[in-house]
Order: C-alpha cells, then sequence, then structure tokens
C-alpha cells in the first residue's frame, strides 16, 4: 500500500540556555526523535528543527557572573547541548538560537504586523525595582514574607508553605535577589499584546483536534475567567532583542521563544533551498507539530497561535504536550543524586538504553513518567537483550559456521512468519499517534513468540543429527529474518542498534521491507550487539549525581555505607534446595503459608550469568494470553545451573512463588522464586506442572 507523502515540520521546546540538558529535557526531545524517525522511514518529507532559548535576565546575570559576555555564555551552552543532544543520537536537521539575525527579523516583523492591526496596547505600570543594580525585577528574583501565611523567605510570586499565588508588590519584605537590597516600587510604560481580541478563533481552535482533550478542558478554565491582555515588553538592562521604535525597551523572552521556530527553520532553509513560505504561509497545506511539556501550554496553545493569526501566518497542526519526569517516584533529586545530566548519563550507559525505556512508557497522553532505576535496568535487559537481540544470537552462530552465513530458500513456519511480519500496520499506527509504548509492548510480544518457536524447534538438539541439518538451516533462517523484521519496527527508537543489524543483516532496514522475508540471502558473522545494564554503573551514575545539601560538593558518605553493607551481607542464591544444615530457626502458622501464591509460569527465556557458578537468569511468564502486557513477566535469578542448560528450559513450564517480594542481588533484581527439589548438583529438579497447566494458573 503507497502511502500519500506528506510535507511536515516538527519541533521541540527551546531548552533555555543558562544550564545543562539533564534526564527530563531528554523524555520530549527523544519522543520527538522517535515520531520523527518514524515519518522518515515511511518516506515523508519531514524537517525536524530546534535551538536554545538565548534570551532574558537570568543568562544577563548568569554572564555577569561568570564574567564573560552573555553572547559568549550561550555559545559555549549551545555547543554543549548539541554535543549531547547528538551523543542521544537526537537527529536534529537544524539546531540554532533564539539569538540570531532570523529570529531578530521575525520578532520584529510579527509585532509590526500586530501593531499595525491595533493588537499592541500601551499602558503604566507599577514594579519593584533593586536601586543598587539599577534594574526591574522579574517575579523570581523577588524575595520576601508570604501576606497570606507570613512564612518568610518566599518567591515574589508564590508561596512553598501555603500555596498562596500573588504579585511581588504584596510581598512583606521584600529584597532583590540579585542584590539583597530593599526594592522599590517604580512606574513605566509597558506593551502588551490584546489577546482577547483573539478569543472567538482560540476557543474554536482548541476543540479542533489540534490539541490533545486534557489541554484543551485545562485551557478552558482560561476562557471562562476571561483572557487577558500579555505584557510582551522588558525595560533595559535587558539581554534580548530591542522593541522596534521603542528605545530602552525589549521583547519579553517568551515572544521571541517560540518565534524562534521560525528563525531556526528559516536559517536551515537560507542553507539548503527548502521553500520557507510553503511551511508557514498563512493557508499552507503542509503540517507543523511542536512538541512541549505541560508547564508552557499556556504559551504554546493560546498566546502564540494567537500571534501567528494577528500577523497572518500558519497556525500549529498540533500541539502536543507531554508530562514530567520523576525518578524513583519522585521529584528529580540533587541530594539524591536523581537530578541527572545528560552528559553525566552518557559517562556510564548506552542512550539507546533511556530512548528504548522512555519509549516503552511513553503515551499519547499528558502522563508524567517515572524513571525507576530498577525497572529501567530490568526491562532494558530483559526486552531488547533477553528477547529481541536473543533471537539473532541464538540463531547466527548456526547459519555462520554450518552454511556459510546463506539464509535457507524456505519460509519453515509461514503462520508465524505472516504474524510477525503483517503487524506492522499496528505498530505503525501506534507510533502516528505516538503511543509508543503500545507499539513496544506489542513488539516484545512477538518477539516472545519468535524465541518460543526457536525453543520448541531445539536448532542445538536438531544439528547433532546430520540428517536434521536443513531443517536446523531453515528454523535458524526464520529465526533472523524475524529479527531483521522486529528491528525495522524498533529502529525509530534504537538507530544505533539497528545500525549494527543492518551490518549483521547485509541489508537496509526499511519500513515498507517489513513484509519482505529474506531467502537464499548471504549475512555476515554476529557480533555482539548491546550489553546488559549493569546496576553498578547504574549506581555510579547516581553518586556522580549526588550533591549535598550545602551545595556544589559530591556527597560520598552514602557510597562508603553501601560499600560496608555489600562487605557483611551474607551471600545467598535464590534456590528451591533444602540447606540441610540449618536448624529451623522459627515456626510460622498456617496463615502464615497461605499468604504464599505460587503460579504457573512459562519459561519464556534462560541464560547463563556473567560470574555467576550456579545461577540462571530466568524470564518467566505468567500471561496465558501473551499478550505482552506490562507485569505478566518476571525475572527470577535460580540456582539450578548445574542440573540445567539454559536451552533446556524455554517453554518449559514451572511453578514461582508469585508474590515474594523483589531482592536486589549483584547481578540484578529477582522477582520471585522457582521451587525444586533434590540433593543437589545434577540431581536438581524443577517443579513441573501436571498436562493441562496453563501459565498464570494458580496452584492450591
Amino acid at each position: 500500500m503507497s502511502l500519500q507523502k506528506r510535507k511536515i515540520l516538527a519541533t521541540c521546546a527551546l531548552p533555555y540556555a543558562n544550564g545543562s540538558i539533564h534526564l527530563g529535557h531528554l523524555l520530549e526531545h527523544i519522543q520527538t526523535d522517535i515520531w520523527v524517525r518514524f515519518q522518515r522511514m515511511r518516506g515523508h518529507e519531514i524537517y525536524f528543527v530546534c535551538a536554545d532559548d538565548a534570551h532574558g535576565t537570568p543568562i544577563m546575570l548568569k554572564a555577569q557572573e561568570l564574567g564573560v559576555s552573555p553572547e559568549d555564555m550561550i555559545a559555549g551552552v549551545r555547543e554543549e547541548h548539541m554535543a549531547d543532544f547528538a551523543d542521544f543520537h537526537i537527529s536534529f536537521d537544524n539546531y540554532h538560537s533564539t539569538h540570531s539575525e532570523e529570529n531578530q527579523a521575525f520578532a520584529s516583523e510579527i509585532y509590526n504586523r500586530l501593531h499595525a492591526k491595533g493588537h499592541i496596547k500601551t499602558r503604566t505600570i507599577s514594579q519593584l525595582y533593586d536601586p543598587e543594580k539599577g534594574m526591574f525585577l522579574p517575579d523570581r528574583f523577588v524575595k520576601g514574607t508570604c501576606p497570606s501565611c507570613k512564612s518568610e523567605d518566599q518567591n515574589g510570586d508564590s508561596c512553598d508553605n501555603c500555596g498562596a499565588t500573588y504579585s511581588p508588590t504584596e510581598v512583606l519584605n521584600p529584597r532583590s535577589v540579585v542584590s539583597g537590597a530593599t526594592p522599590v516600587l517604580r512606574d513605566s510604560e509597558h506593551y502588551f499584546f490584546d489577546l482577547p481580541a483573539f478569543g472567538d478563533m482560540l476557543q474554536e481552535w482548541t476543540r479542533s483536534g489540534s490539541l490533545q482533550d486534557e489541554m484543551a478542558n485545562k485551557l478552558a478554565e482560561w476562557f471562562e475567567q476571561g483572557l487577558q491582555q500579555w505584557d510582551i515588553s522588558r525595560d533595559a538592562p535587558y539581554f534580548g532583542f530591542e522593541i522596534p521604535n521603542a528605545p530602552g525597551k525589549y521583547f519579553y523572552v517568551w515572544l521571541d521563544a517560540p518565534i524562534g521556530y521560525m528563525g531556526s527553520f528559516k536559517n536551515y532553509c537560507d542553507k539548503t533551498g527548502v521553500d520557507f513560505d510553503q511551511f508557514w504561509q498563512k493557508d499552507s497545506d503542509t503540517e507543523l507539530y511542536h512538541f512541549i511539556g505541560k508547564d508552557i501550554i499556556y504559551f504554546h496553545s493560546l498566546f502564540w497561535p494567537a500571534m501567528l493569526e494577528g500577523a497572518d501566518y500558519r497556525k500549529p497542526t498540533s500541539v502536543y504536550a507531554h508530562g514530567f519526569v520523576t525518578v524513583n517516584g519522585a521529584k528529580m533529586s540533587k541530594s539524591k543524586g536523581t537530578f541527572i545530566k545528560g552528559r553525566t548519563y552518557l559517562e556510564h550507559l548506552n542512550p539507546e538504553y533511556l530512548r528504548y525505556y522512555y519509549a516503552a512508557k511513553l503515551t499519547n497522553r499528558i502522563d508524567d513518567l517515572d524513571l525507576n532505576l530498577e525497572d529501567f535496568a530490568q526491562r532494558v535487559n530483559s526486552d531488547l537483550v533477553g528477547k529481541v537481540v536473543n533471537i539473532a544470537s541464538r540463531c547466527a552462530s548456526f547459519i555462520t559456521k554450518r552454511f556459510d552465513g546463506m539464509l535457507s530458500s524456505t519460509i519453515e513456519n509461514q503462520a508465524l512468519a505472516d504474524e510477525v511480519t503483517s503487524a506492522g500496520d499496528s505498530i505503525a499506527a501506534h507510533y502516528e499517534a505516538r503511543d509508543f509504548g503500545k507499539a513496544m509492548r506489542e513488539i516484545m510480544a512477538l518477539a516472545d513468540k519468535v524465541n518460543e518457536y526457536i525453543a520448541v524447534k531445539e536448532p542445538w538438539q536438531l544439528v547433532k543429527d546430520e540428517t536434521k541439518q536443513q531443517e536446523v538451516q531453515d528454523i535458524c533462517s526464520l529465526g533472523i529474518n524475524l529479527f531483521r523484521t522486529l528491528m525495522i519496527y524498533l529502529k525509530p527508537v534504537l538507530p544505533k542498534l539497528a545500525e549494527s543489524t543492518e551490518a549483521f543483516m547485509n541489508d537496509e532496514l526499511n519500513w515498507q521491507d517489513h513484509t519482505v522475508l529474506l531467502t537464499d540471502h548471504k549475512i555476515n558473522k554476529f557480533k555482539a550487539m548491546l550489553q546488559r545494564v549493569d546496576m553498578d554503573k547504574v549506581n555510579a551514575m547516581t553518586d556522580a549525581s549526588k550533591e549535598s545539601l550545602a551545595g556544589g560538593e559530591k556527597a560520598p558518605e552514602k557510597k562508603a555505607e553501601k560499600k560496608k553493607s555489600k562487605k557483611s551481607a551474607p551471600k545467598k542464591e535464590l534456590t528451591g534446595k533444602p540447606l540441610v544444615d540449618d536448624p529451623i530457626s522459627e515456626e510460622i502458622q498456617f496463615d502464615d503459608f497461605a499468604k504464599i501464591d505460587l503460579r504457573i509460569a512459562k519459561i519464556v527465556n534462560a541464560e547463563h550469568v556473567e560470574k555467576a557458578d550456579k545461577l540462571l537468569r530466568l524470564t518467566l511468564s505468567l500471561d496465558e494470553t501473551g499478550s505482552g502486557e506490562e507485569n505478566t513477566t518476571r525475572q527470577v535469578f535460580a540456582g539450578i545451573k548445574s542440573a540445567y542448560q539454559p536451552e533446556d528450559l524455554i517453554g518449559k513450564l514451572t511453578v514461582m512463588v508469585a508474590n515474594l517480594a523483589p531482592r536486589k542481588m549483584r547481578f540484578g533484581m529477582s522477582e520471585g522464586m522457582v521451587l525444586a527439589a533434590g540433593p543437589g548438583g545434577e540431581d536438581l529438579w524443577i517443579l513441573n506442572p501436571e498436562d493441562g497447566a496453563q501459565p498464570g494458573m494458580r496452584v492450591k
């Protein structure tokens, strides 16, 4: 089925140029990049631009503190941001700055058009003024006593203690954060954008389908309260663009920030010859999408479309908002080491781990996303290493060693092949709708089925029989082909893993080829594609991110405590083997025993644990349907290595303790216990349920 080629411009919010990129920023940039890469794979003409938001009082003051010019400071920050984004594989076509000739030209043009139509108003307002620094103070640069609850040292616009909001002029005992001086009230003429004049248009546009329902409902509150004119000017000294014909007056940073999308794209168009007007003219048939955080909905969904409408430019096709990132269930914290900079992450972990984890949890709603670091490690290890890459690693050696790297001319299981290849349309629909979590679950459910197929066929056993060699080639060729199909589906999320797959497969991964299987095709030798997430590296990352409450220096004491407790903790293996030399230390009541939840589980994967003498890592499924929904698989470490080879366990049913609290081991989290019995060594047997049992059944 051929698709009509679309012309698309995508942006994500502009990072502020006075700090480093952190994992909160990266949620949005990864989300947008996945969507953009998917559109490119589908053959659409799509451009992806962004820029640093480089204006405002905080940048001016930060540059003064550093003893450099604002221009030099923002140039250095931009280089840092660009390097971080590149290393997370964010594929911008252009990354610019709002402090640019293009942005100044568009900001002045839009202002002049609005002014000519009567949409710019002026009036005199009273503001707090720092007499020592000779500047008006933005809300955040005023501190004082809350006028409501009388708590001291509160912000100039809201109180952390009682939640009250107020004007800086209402703060009791105010002081300037910049100099410590007591501010004074001073009058100044300000310029306002007449937002209420666009009320009818905005009410219609916000309900047109251009916004998520949650966004449209939230904006309805503003219409109920009545739209207010928007102050778009700031007084000198200020780092930004001077307003035309208004000496000493500067555009408020939030006026020229979204115009930065236009400035960045114009910069790209001038370098490449792309037609700028085709994407921004009033009645353009191209598509324009902004990906943003939920905290800047008002700017992008009220002020921005009204400015564009008034200046005779097109409005966005859609504005998509996402929630905030929390880490381990709480707001990111410097003292806990969970306020993690992008560069700190990159010094310890593969960027594609984070890309996959974010994708696996992203929906098309405005939901906050929790980066649980233990779940992060487990999910990446289980899904990417244990399921997807495992398919290739299990099959490749047979093809390269026995069949000179040549895939079979036969499709061994057409029904399975059809199921995997026909899923492309459904997965594409999830990508298009930005429901990446659903796409990842569908892909992993298919990976489970492919692994189960290989486990049932047991090519490692068939290869011992010289009469079964063709069957081995057919089975492993299908496994490798379906691995290729899964990697086509995952390419927008995992571009570097896709590159490794292309080198291995001797083939390009194109979306339209998801229905094609390679026969009589030569592959290259398989090389390790992805390492497991090491929790020691995760812990090292958070340790490197910790700052003391005094600010700045790292906090080493917790690291030392952890090392001490690790040394003193006795080593134990999770097995069902009785400890015959251990006396029974405590009796339990029957009610305690009855709390144990024994369930039938299918062993969907098993593998050796590096540097562990007794353990196998088992992936157990409690899901009878194989739907791949969350919380249906568990990772369990079992001390049965002496009795079983991993490949002999895959596909078997067993009994597990399903409600055992997860236990952190040296090799990762173990989320249950497999029941086994026997004297030990080779004489150790996992409990195998009777015929007719199904995964998820409770054992009574």
